[in-house]
Order: structure tokens, then sequence, then C-alpha cells
């Protein structure tokens, strides 16, 4: 049995609810977005900086960025776990996993790290 301490929830359907609800969140943010687009042909810098200085549009992007972690990281997660098997790499396959994970982890990390300082930064 494959034991699940790196993963989102406690067990894979959780972690689908969770892709599935990410998944929403991203949609809804993209149709927002490509909606203020078309919506403004002339888009100028003015009004797009308005639109990322209101609070409800800070909130959705935050909503978005950390969905976006959490929806990469089970995928990652997903891959490192049905790829990086031990009966089919060797030994080596546990420490190379485990490498993979941490990778992946410090670079959502950055991500939502200066994601959310761009977002609330001045």
């Amino acid at each position: 049995m494959v034991t699940q301490v790196t993963s989102l929830s406690r067990n894979g359907m959780s972690d689908w609810v969770v892709q599935r609800v990410t998944a929403v969140i991203l949609s809804v943010y993209t149709v927002v977005l490509v909606g203020f687009v078309a919506l403004n042909p002339d888009l100028q810098f003015q009004a797009w900086r308005d639109l990322f200085s209101s609070t409800w549009m800070q909130v959705l992007t935050l909503l978005a960025l950390l969905s976006t972690c959490a929806h990469a990281w089970i995928g990652m997660w997903t891959i490192g776990t049905d790829y990086l098997r031990p009966h089919l790499q060797g030994e080596g396959a546990n420490s190379l996993r485990f490498v993979y994970q941490i990778g992946c982890a410090v670079i959502l990390v950055i991500y939502l790290i200066w994601g959310i300082k761009i977002l609330w930064g001045s």
C-alpha cells in the first residue's frame, strides 16, 4: 500500500474533489478575465490597474493562485507516485520521488509567495 504522507488530503476521493473545486474556481477566474477584456476593447493600463486594485478582484486572484497551487500539487504528486515507483526503477526511486516532491513543493511555495507579493505588494 502506498502511504500518502505528502498527499494533499487523506484519500484519493478528497484529492479528486479538491481538483474539481479548484478547476471550477480557475474556470470562473478565466471567465471573469476574458469577460473584462471582451467588454473593454480599448483596454488601457489604468483600467487594468483599477480592476486589480479592487478588493473583490484581489480576493478572486488570491483564490485562483491558491487553487493553482493545490491543483498543481495534486497533479504532480500523482505523477510522482505513478511513475517514480521502487519496483520499476530500483531502490533509488524512493530518493528520486522525494527529491521530485521537494522540488515541486519548493517551486509551488516560491510561486505562491511571489504571486502574493505581486498581488498585495505596493
